[in-house]
């Protein structure tokens, strides 16, 4: 079943890659007590994640704080290394923008958020999602209806509804 408004995240442990090391990050940490953007996206340097996906949100960053959001993290079944490699290419971090690996699909399969579109190659994959919570309870919930598209979820949407 697909996360919905007014829920609570499950609990789930992301990686992240810096200085060398692969370390957990627990996504209740992030959370509590706490106003955060998650969006998720199918791969880290796919074409729509990397050109409008991403770059939404790293634009819209100043707007978000502004509203009182502490972190917006992005969400990929990607590897850490992947990840740390993506964040290097499009300056994400430097932009305020949190990457991190859910390597094996578990929280995006935990949320109903998994596809998979395997005659391009993507196998369990995050469906595009844009997510408002407070303590962890998801107050804005935006999804793509149609695969390939990136108009629902991207920051300037997201800024909204908030």
């Amino acid at each position: 079943m697909t996360i919905s408004v007014g829920e609570k995240f499950p609990e789930a442990i992301f990686l992240k890659r810096e200085d060398g090391n692969v370390s957990s990050v627990l996504l209740g940490d992030k959370l509590k007590g706490r106003k955060v953007v998650i969006f998720g996206l199918p791969g880290a340097f796919t074409d729509t994640c990397s050109s409008i996906h991403l770059p939404s949100f790293m634009r819209t960053r100043e707007r978000f704080v502004a509203k009182g959001v502490d972190e917006i993290i992005c969400v990929s079944v990607n590897d850490p290394w992947v990840m740390e490699a993506w964040d290097a290419a499009t300056g994400a971090g430097k932009a305020g923008v949190t990457l991190l690996a859910d390597a094996d699909a578990s929280f995006t399969k935990a949320i109903g958020m998994v596809f998979s579109a395997g005659v391009v190659g993507l196998w369990d994959r995050s469906m595009r999602y844009a997510i408002y919570a407070e303590d962890g309870v998801v107050k804005v919930l935006n999804t793509e209806e149609k695969p390939g598209v990136c108009e629902l979820s991207v920051g300037e949407a997201l800024l909204k509804k908030i």
